[in-house]
């Protein structure tokens, strides 16, 4: 089975602000990201979509999904991680205690009042067991970096605070491969 996370396009906000779960438009047209991301796909050689894209609600991927098929399977699961009153605020103008505070316990602590780490991987664990486990096609996905970093630290059994830091460009691609029950990082920020 092969796993197919895009993380979406560029989105219209000024860099360095806080967007979690708040609904933010693509910078570019929906329809000119799927055309690129169709030739970069086929040029990678990534399994072909069979069923349709699984996607967040949130526009900036909901409106890609569309744009590469008719059938877009939405899930809430896949929304980005909650940030709760930092959404929306530019990251310099939150109080660097608070921050500070979220990264001694990244996993637990929620200084902003939103979801913890723990929290938002426990439902997007939970989308993955719902979707991918007892599959044999592909599955791909229009997703946040969250998200898929996230599913990147649950699939390659390793800790999810060093998947955070793993660099991942906007329309980026991650391709994972189930091979004999061990899933494979078969590309990383294609």
């Amino acid at each position: 089975m092969d796993l197919v996370l895009i993380r979406h396009p560029e989105v219209a906000i000024e860099a360095g602000v806080c967007y979690g779960q708040t609904d933010v438009p693509l910078k570019r047209h929906a329809h000119e990201s799927a055309d690129a991301l169709k030739a970069r796909m086929n040029a990678l050689n990534v399994p072909a979509c069979a069923d349709g894209w699984h996607t967040s609600p949130l526009q900036r991927c909901a409106s890609l999904a569309h744009a590469l098929s008719a059938n877009a399977h939405i899930d809430a699961r896949l929304s980005e991680m909650h940030f709760g009153a930092w959404e929306g605020r530019a990251w310099d103008t939150i109080d660097r205690a608070l921050i500070d505070a979220w990264a001694t316990d990244i996993d637990h602590a929620r200084p902003h009042g939103g979801e913890s780490l723990a929290q938002f991987a426990d439902r997007v664990v939970k989308w993955f067991e719902d979707t991918c486990a007892d599959r044999d096609e592909a599955v791909h996905v229009i997703a946040h970096a969250g998200v898929v970093r996230v599913l990147a630290a649950h699939l390659l059994g390793i800790a999810r605070d060093n998947a955070l830091q793993w660099p991942l460009d906007f329309g980026a691609i991650a391709w994972f491969r189930r091979v004999r029950g061990t899933w494979l990082l078969m590309r990383w920020n294609a």
